[in-house]
């Protein structure tokens, strides 16, 4: 029974952690693609920030999605 609790735990660690990885990649790879058209196109940097704002909610709102998925799972397999 140990070893349920051991990978359950071990399998939320790992959703979170990956989740959280990939959100800071996709945010900074984001906001460098936004500072390079910036600087080539200037006059469309308000319209671009806008965005580049709701894109990085996105990114984040599907982390913690994957987030509360986890410890939803976590919580259903120590309750038991």
């Amino acid at each position: 029974m140990e070893i349920v609790y051991a990978n359950a735990a071990l399998a939320c660690g790992l959703v979170i952690s990956l989740g959280a990885l990939g959100a800071c990649l996709g945010i900074s790879m984001m906001g460098g693609k936004y500072l390079e058209a910036s600087a080539r196109q200037p006059e469309l940097m308000n319209d671009l920030q806008v965005k580049m704002f709701i894109i990085a909610g996105l990114i984040d709102a599907a982390f913690l999605i994957g987030t509360g998925v986890a410890i939803w799972f976590a919580t259903q397999t120590f309750l038991k």
